[in-house]
């Protein structure tokens, strides 16, 4: 990919390929993170499940797009500061598409007054969410689909003056 994502709001229609991105991110982006049944329990299959882009477009919910049209990524804002989702396609890691997202996220809580950002983060988000401010509150094990999965509960307060 060349230069900076197009970053603009989710809409509907909107969910097939922001499911095919969360699908690839999970079983092949987080597969040195996570087992092969630990990610078979995050992410089942890559068919959409019937209230995926509802619940994708609830907030605020923010795709990139390559030059081409492309989805290469997407995140998910609640009204309550909750970053729930927060993906991109493996082969754009580590070029600039999370962090245009994110930014682009951060500055649109920043102006609607959101005092705090929370999240449960994987291992590849807290890393990523770190280096932006975040702090770890705790690390837990959840169960998906019958598999416990280890994730961060991280949050950012955005009300405060950053640290020197």
């Amino acid at each position: 990919m060349s230069g900076r994502p197009i970053i603009r709001r989710g809409r509907p229609g909107d969910g097939p390929a922001a499911r095919a991105v969360f699908h690839a991110a999970v079983h092949d982006g987080a597969a040195a993170h996570y087992s092969a049944a630990e990610r078979a329990a995050w992410a089942p299959g890559p068919d959409m499940p019937a209230d995926w882009e509802t619940r994708l477009l609830a907030g605020t919910c923010l795709i990139a797009q390559d030059r081409l049209g492309r989805v290469t990524g997407f995140m998910t804002l609640a009204d309550d500061g909750f970053l729930d989702y927060a993906y991109v396609l493996p082969r754009v890691m580590g070029k600039g598409v999370a962090g245009a997202l994110y930014d682009a996220l951060e500055q649109r809580a920043r102006r609607a007054g959101i005092p705090t950002l929370s999240t449960e983060a994987s291992h590849l988000a807290q890393r990523f969410l770190a280096r932006r401010g975040w702090r770890v509150i705790a690390r837990q094990s959840v169960i998906r689909n019958g598999v416990a999965l280890t994730n961060f509960r991280m949050e950012k307060r955005l009300d405060q003056a950053p640290p020197r």
